[in-house]
């Protein structure tokens, strides 16, 4: 295994960039959909309404199947994923044992040589990223399963006095269920971009630049944003 020492002085100061790197866009994506301005809103930001908005509807709609069914749909994506995330994890753990032939391979797409310890802590580093997607997941489907109870006590009668405030509470439930859905799959978008460092740091750092790009441009900048954010006529 070596010192701490030693293993660090098995990685260049390149790899701490890219890594540190990798760190950050993870975290600054993170806030910057989540802490959007106003004047330039996420995607996330904006289906904020829309989910209330759903809820107002699904007070007065009858009967509430449809309602019923988009719940289920959004549990069966969360369920999707955090099952996916444990068949990963589960093979990045059995990858760890055979950590030597996977380097083996990766020396021959970079034609250079590293100790053993080197390919093991970057499968771990992937499997940072893989295990916060899981919690995230797991965490999604529990809140989406009480977004269910509270819209079940939701009264029919639109004059009922809880009717609203309970809707309210429901849209609030199912956007911090929508949150960390969106964290899981982050994670995920971040996990692919950690396997780069197997070919190296400069590879690391080009998949982080990559895949913040392509997340700031989905919730800032696709068309489907741009379609939402048009004024109802």
């Amino acid at each position: 295994m070596g010192t701490v020492a030693e293993v660090l002085a098995a990685f260049s100061w390149l790899d701490g960039v890219a890594v540190a790197s990798l760190l950050m866009a993870w975290i600054g994506i993170r806030w910057l959909i989540e802490h959007s301005p106003d004047h330039r809103p996420s995607m996330g930001r904006v289906m904020r309404q829309y989910r209330h908005d759903w809820m107002k509807q699904f007070v007065t709609r009858q009967p509430r199947i449809f309602d019923a069914s988009v719940l289920s749909s959004l549990r069966q994506g969360t369920t999707f994923f955090a099952s996916a995330c444990m068949i990963a994890i589960g093979s990045g753990i059995a990858l760890l044992g055979n950590a030597e032939r996977l380097g083996n391979v990766a020396e021959d797409l970079i034609d250079a040589q590293a100790p053993q310890i080197v390919w093991e802590i970057k499968i771990l580093f992937v499997l940072l990223f893989v295990t916060a997607g899981f919690l995230a997941f797991v965490w999604s489907h529990r809140l989406f399963g009480y977004n269910a109870i509270v819209m079940a006590s939701v009264p029919n009668d639109p004059n009922d006095p809880d009717a609203y405030p309970r809707a309210e509470k429901a849209a609030e439930i199912n956007i911090n269920a929508a949150r960390s859905y969106n964290r899981g799959l982050r994670a995920v978008y971040f996990a692919m971009a950690a396997l780069a460092w197997l070919l190296g740091p400069l590879a690391l750092l080009i998949a982080t630049v990559i895949t913040f790009v392509v997340l700031w441009r989905r919730e800032f900048a696709s068309n489907s944003r741009k379609t939402l954010m048009t004024p109802d006529p």
